[in-house]
């Protein structure tokens, strides 16, 4: 393997190089050298990777087909609780002999470079708004209290400003407000008799 490629998923690809036909699995366990993905969720340097690889040669480079596994961190775009998620993603490439073929990935110093196709992947594959759990509630707007951890949480109607002056009307008629607005309609009934 050479010395200057420093990837942990590049394979040698020596024995199968310009014989099509030829085919070899293997397997493929690394950690995430960097971090990859958005801002909510990543697969953050250090995580375990795994891949089942098969490589198999063609007249014009190798097919690279693979399984990999690993796992995303990231928190719950509602409530804010860190969550964990596995990955898995299917990858298949060619990865050409030279660059006329007009493949995306080449093969460089008879070694295929897995690196760069399976971060693509992973990053393509995981959630734009990860939440903990589909019915997830998120926070309470007024105090920020996780509603799936209190179902029955409620606060007090606020008082709408508008009508808040009203509030202190009672105690300037010594009656209570209710029973001024229920003698209001028997006033109307006694002037229409009249």
């Amino acid at each position: 393997m050479a010395q200057h490629n420093k990837s942990p998923l590049a394979i040698n690809i020596l024995d199968l190089a310009h014989r099509p036909g030829e085919m070899r699995e293997v397997f493929v366990e690394t950690k995430a050298n960097e971090r990859f993905g958005n801002a909510v969720i990543a697969v953050e340097e250090g995580t375990p990777i795994s891949a089942d690889v098969r490589l198999e040669s063609l007249h014009d480079g190798i097919l690279v087909t693979a399984e990999v596994d690993t796992t995303a961190s990231g928190e719950c775009v509602r409530c804010l609780i860190e969550i964990t998620e596995p990955v898995e993603v299917e990858i298949q490439e060619v990865f050409a002999y030279s660059e006329t073929e007009g493949f995306d990935y080449l093969v460089q110093d008879d070694h295929v470079d897995l690196e760069p196709v399976i971060r693509d992947a992973v990053v393509l594959s995981l959630p734009f708004q990860p939440v903990c759990q589909e019915d997830c509630l998120g926070l309470c707007p007024q105090c920020g209290v996780r509603l799936l951890d209190n179902p029955g949480h409620e606060h007090e109607e606020p008082i709408d400003p508008r009508w808040a002056a009203l509030a202190g009307l009672d105690s300037l008629t010594g009656a209570p407000t209710n029973d001024v607005i229920s003698a209001a309609p028997d006033g109307d009934a006694d002037r229409e008799k009249r």
